[in-house]
């Protein structure tokens, strides 16, 4: 990274949630554990559990009460906190993310963490993975009432918090968040080829965004964008 006065470096949006953890613990959490108790507690087979947590899933998937613990612990009759808390040591990294960010940090990168996950979810997460150091703004989509898919996210986040949508690059694993983002007005747009340690990686062919699997990869895109700024500043 050339020598520059950090004013003139773009603001970077990480997800938390398959970009900088390991989507395994939710995968774990929500296709695993959750159906298995689900089953106890309603005396029904496995089969029947996934099927009723399959259907509930696909009416709120990427509305807000899709990440909210409270809404599913009244909706299944579960206490989902409780069952993350419980295995809370699955919460992990992906590669390259503290190597990232101390780099980051080091260059004078502002960093802003603008997560799903709700805010019990989000400081279970805190306090597992220690990413708060690094970070000069954590957002809950909770705290603003609309789910990083809908553009009020990211209209309700630039009141709070000013910024220029030209001026930032978001990294997030899920293509209706980019999206979202993308209507708003953000243009630098990364993903993730590998969420889920659980599943395969993702083709990037297939994808709509550039796309990296070790997030130490960012910095060539933050190199890029920066060149691309300087050149626009100085036409």
């Amino acid at each position: 990274m050339p020598n520059c006065n950090t004013s003139t470096l773009p603001i970077v949006l990480f997800d938390m949630d398959g970009t900088l953890l390991d989507l395994s613990f939710d995968d774990f959490i929500w296709n695993q554990c959750l159906p298995e108790r689900h089953a106890k507690v309603h005396q029904c087979s496995l089969q029947q559990s996934h099927e009723t947590l399959s259907e509930f899933y696909q009416q709120h998937k990427h509305t807000l009460s899709w990440y909210s613990s409270d809404y599913w612990t009244a909706k299944v009759g579960v206490d989902v906190l409780k069952l993350q808390q419980e295995f809370q040591h699955k919460i992990q990294p992906r590669p390259g993310c503290f190597e990232l960010l101390e780099q980051l940090q080091e260059q004078g990168y502002r960093c802003w963490l603008v997560t799903n996950a709700d805010q019990p979810s989000l400081k279970l997460k805190l306090e597992n993975v220690a990413l708060r150091p690094y970070f000069e703004v954590i957002v809950s989509s909770q705290q603003l009432g609309f789910a990083k898919e809908d553009i009020g996210f990211w209209q309700a986040l630039q009141q709070l918090h000013g910024f220029n949508p030209t001026q930032v690059i978001l990294v997030d694993d899920t293509a209706q968040v980019l999206e979202g983002a993308k209507r708003f007005g953000i243009e630098q747009l990364i993903t993730i080829t590998q969420p889920s340690s659980l599943k395969p990686e993702r083709d990037p062919s297939t994808l709509n965004y550039p796309a990296i699997a070790n997030l130490i990869e960012l910095l060539s895109f933050l190199a890029q964008f920066y060149v691309k700024d300087v050149d626009v500043k100085t036409a």
